[in-house]
Parts: C-alpha cells; structure tokens; sequence
C-alpha cells in the first residue's frame, strides 16, 4: 500500500498536474430554474474539469425566486457561494453587506469592465449605478422582445385579408399603433381550422409580471421615472401625459387582444399560449428564445422574433442578471476562481453557444454574431437601449406597490390610468421619505 502510495504521488508529480488540476473544492450556485440555467450548468462541466472543483445549483422557479434567495441573503445564509440575482438586487447587495465588492480583484486578474457590454455593465455590475464600484460580473443579457407566428404571417390568404383591412402589408409590428392593430386582426380568427388570438402579455400581479409588461409601453412613450436633475422627484415624469397614453395602450390591446383567462400570466404562461397555438405573437424575455428556436411544434421556419416597437422612442425592457460572490460564503477563494473562468472570452462564447447570453464585446463584435441565431440581430438591438426599473434597495416595495396600481386599473379595471399612476407615486413618495431619500 505504501508503495502504491508513493507511485501515485510520484505520477501525479512526474505528470506536471497543475495545482489548478489537482485542486479540490465544491461551490453552490443559486439561480432560477429556467432554460438559461440548464445552458450554465452544462458549461460548468468545463470549469470543474479545469479546475477539480464541484458545482453544484441551487435553481429555483422565477415566482419564489426572489423570496427564497432574498430570505438566505437577509438570513446571512451559507447556501450559496456564487448568487445570479436581479439587477435590483445590486443596491441591497452592496448596501447591506450582501456581496463581495470586485474591483481589487478585478484589477489583480486583469478583468476589465471595458471588455463588456457598457449597458450590461451600468445595470449588471455597478452600484451607485454609473460609478466604478462593482459587485457583480455580468453573466446573463436579456431584455424583453417578442415572438410571432412566421408561417402565418407568410399565409397568401392572411396576407390578403390584412392588406384589405389595413392598407399595409402584414410585417412584424414596428410601433405600437401597428402591434395593435395586428393582435385586433389575429383575435378571434380561425386558422387552420382552431380559433387564434393576437398576443400573450405580462399581466401577473403576485412577482413582477405586470410592472415588466407594462413597462414595454411606457419606455417606448419615452416615460422617465423621475427628473433626471432632481432624483426621486416624480411628479410630472412618472405620471406625464405621455405615461397615461402609455398605460392606456397597454390595457387596450390586453383588453382586446389577449387569449381567455390571460389575467395572471408571465413567462411560463405566455410560453404555453404561444407553444400550443393559441396566439399569433407573445411578450417574452430573450432568454427564452434559444429554446422557441428548437421548439418541435414552432422552432425553424415558424417563428420569427422582433424587438419591442416604438412610440416616441426605441426602448426596451431589460431583463438579465450579474453574478457576484455572496459574502457569507465560507468557500469565497473558489467563487472568486469561477468569477475569473466565467469572463474569460472563450468561455462567454461557448455560453453563447450553449444557449445563454453573453454581453461579453467579443461574443457580441464577432462579425458572425448576428447570424448565429434568428434572433441575435434583434437581441443585440435591444440590449442597445434597455431600460430597467429602480435598482434601489428598496425596490421590493417599490415594485410591490407598481404591480398593485397597474394590475387594479388594467386587469381589474378600477379607476383611470392617471389615478393608478398617481397612486403608485404616492406610495414610492412615502418609500423614499421613509429611507431619506426625499
């Protein structure tokens, strides 16, 4: 046994192993249990034969995601090592001691931030947004865009009937005066021989799924949560002329133009309405597109994907995530080595490849990029304008009361767009006085 012992040590040695190769370690990564997560782990397969360190997930689905990793954060928890969390999620990480801060380690490895989508970065990475602290690097781009029914827009017959009806050949809606006007033509119409409806959109009161539906419509109105030279002062911006136009055309086409029983939907559920043919288009996130453009029952040819349309402005919802080492860890050395692996351009493009988004500039410049999916074109034009809801550390009140207000006027049709954008303003007045803020 002895002698066995020593020839082992002696191979390992006399074989060169790397202390990389030989080292050993696990590490836990906390995400949600989404299409983009199956991509991450198979890539993680790469960095444990690199490394010999273990990953393990923690994936939980979108509608308990942030109560579940919020909770182990607030609880100083060990569970996880390395934390996807939402770009909300920066503020209160940094703030309260949540997250590790990355700028020494960035600059001892080399890591650069230039390297990287500067959208991603301002919204995945930085906290005060706009400075050079960074707390996260960014692992997933994303932003809401739609889908649409390729094969039926190409129908001679449908083609025929929208032209005479609209005056326009039947294109993917490029404004929102021509994304409603397309879901009215879809709604109710039979095609090969089942009812079809025009669109799937965000209406789910209990997360996020409203406040990021609606928001589609007002960044395309050009609506600013507040005055960009007097921060937090809302009055005039939030609730403009222009945010009533917004939100009106919103609760018209999820009024006219939405399958049955559409009041409390969100990804999954407009995933399902489009994937068994209920309706023509669909309001979803990038991430999920991978998996539409591999779908047997509407991947290839049947699908075609946009970016969201205009109003007064081209402007797109972001979605997407940083990743950032959780302070509480007691593994932080290997979370920080995963860190270093993960930005590596050759690994963030075989995250591309896999199915997951990079904002990494070599992935995104390659002049090979915009024809490596159907919709890397249209992701590549919306991550150009993105805009995202109050990265504050209190933004889980702030969103509470957004989902409240919307879902009351445009679900449960109480009271008027002004009122809800009032009211919702009144409680975000009430948030920020009570942080010292206002």
């Amino acid at each position: 046994m002895k002698r066995l012992m020593t020839a082992a040590c002696a191979l390992a040695m006399g074989l060169g192993v790397s202390a990389a190769e030989a080292q050993e370690g696990e590490l836990t990564l906390c995400w949600a249990a989404w299409d983009p997560a199956n991509a991450l782990q198979e890539l993680g397969k790469d960095f444990t034969q690199k490394t010999g360190i273990e990953m393990n997930y923690e994936f939980v689905p979108w509608t308990s995601f942030a109560d579940r990793f919020l909770n182990e954060l607030n609880s100083q928890g060990k569970l996880c090592d390395l934390m996807i969390g939402d770009s909300q999620w920066l503020g209160l990480g940094a703030e309260f001691g949540h997250y590790v801060q990355l700028n020494d380690f960035f600059e001892q490895e080399g890591i650069s931030m230039d390297d990287f989508l500067p959208a991603g970065v301002y919204n995945y990475a930085t906290w005060p947004k706009g400075s050079e602290n960074y707390w996260a690097l960014p692992a997933m781009g994303d932003a809401v865009g739609y889908v649409y029914r390729k094969d039926w827009f190409a129908m001679p017959e449908i083609r025929e009937a929208f032209q005479a009806e609209y005056g326009r050949e039947l294109a993917p809606p490029e404004t929102w005066d021509e994304l409603l006007e397309t879901a009215k033509f879809f709604q109710g119409r039979e095609i090969d021989g089942q009812t079809r409806y025009g669109i799937a959109l965000y209406t789910e009161r209990g997360s996020e799924g409203i406040t990021m539906g609606v928001t589609n419509a007002l960044y395309a109105w050009d609506v600013e949560y507040d005055n960009p030279d007097q921060p937090y002062e809302m009055e005039g911006y939030f609730n403009s002329e222009a945010a009533v136009e917004a939100l009106e055309a919103y609760k018209e086409l999820y009024e006219c133009c939405t399958p049955p029983g559409h009041s409390d939907a969100y990804m999954v559920d407009n995933l399902d309405a489009y994937k068994s043919g209920q309706t023509a288009m669909q309001m979803n996130f990038f991430a999920f597109f991978p998996g539409i453009a591999k779908d047997e029952a509407v991947g290839g040819e049947v699908s075609g994907f946009f970016v969201n349309p205009s109003a007064k402005t081209e402007a797109s919802v972001l979605g997407g995530q940083g990743i950032s080492v959780v302070s509480y860890s007691d593994n932080k050395d290997d979370a920080l080595e995963y860190i270093k692996w993960f930005a590596q351009p050759d690994v963030q493009q075989r995250w591309w490849d896999l199915g997951g988004y990079s904002v990494h500039k070599a992935v995104l410049e390659d002049p090979g990029f915009v024809d490596s999916q159907p919709f890397a074109g249209q992701f590549l034009e919306a991550m150009s304008n993105v805009r995202d809801f109050w990265q504050e550390p209190t933004y889980a009140e702030l969103l509470q009361s957004m989902q409240r207000h919307m879902h009351d006027y445009i679900v449960a049709d109480q009271g008027t767009a002004q009122e809800a954008l009032d009211a919702t303003i009144e409680d975000w007045d009430f948030t920020f006085e009570s942080v010292g803020k206002k």
